[in-house]
């Protein structure tokens, strides 16, 4: 049985790596249609390999997509008695505006209320990770690590706070340096309690002075 699911897992690691080897191809032609509608040499020395480099980059760019919460997690779920609020804060992301396609970037806070089961620490930033490495919004992003967290644990509660600044506003439009774009996602308790809110709020602020 364990040699069948061996071979079983090294044809789906086959399979995967040729379709990974097709999309790369194809987004490596793209590219060069692209550089030539731009009006560049895409045969020039400068820009020969860049189709592929750039594949290769939106392969990582985008691998979020190819991601699921079981892969990220890894079974790194435990059984606690803990039910005080635990804050991860400072998780540092970048993605891209499915607006523009242009970079944002900065750090995300996460915090939840434990209710018999926690989570190794890592792995918030490996959710925070998957759905940043997606063309995204910053507001969807914010919700979904949210319902991601609270579906997996099932905790009292969960709070995410997400500081980003945004090249679509920095290199082009109108053009402002500096300009940061919050958003937030309270369920469960952080949603319904006030004094909870304010707790968590509260920890950021604190982190924020303490710079």
């Amino acid at each position: 049985m364990e040699i069948d699911e061996t071979v079983q897992n090294e044809d789906e690691v086959a399979v995967g790596g040729a379709v990974a080897l097709q999309r790369q191809a194809r987004i490596a032609e793209l590219t060069r249609e692209l550089l030539e509608a731009l009006g560049e040499d895409a045969q020039r020395e400068g820009l020969l390999k860049t189709p592929l480099r750039s594949a290769k980059a939106w392969e990582k760019l985008t691998e979020g997509y190819r991601l699921d919460l079981t892969q990220v997690t890894n079974g790194a779920l435990f059984e606690s008695e803990s039910s005080q609020m635990v804050i991860v804060r400072d998780i540092e992301f970048s993605s891209l505006c499915e607006h523009h396609l242009l970079p944002f970037f900065g750090r995300a806070h996460i915090g939840y209320i434990p209710d018999r089961k926690i989570i190794g620490i890592s792995k918030f930033a490996r959710i925070t990770d998957m759905f940043a490495r997606r063309l995204q919004v910053q507001e969807r992003l914010t919700g979904q690590i949210a319902t991601a967290v609270m579906g997996l644990l099932a905790p009292k509660g969960v709070g995410v706070v997400i500081e980003a600044q945004h090249m679509c506003m920095v290199m082009r439009g109108v053009e402002k340096q500096g300009a940061m774009t919050t958003t937030m996602s309270m369920l469960g308790d952080f949603r319904d309690d006030q004094r909870t809110r304010q707790e968590f709020m509260d920890a950021l602020t604190m982190r924020s002075l303490g710079r």
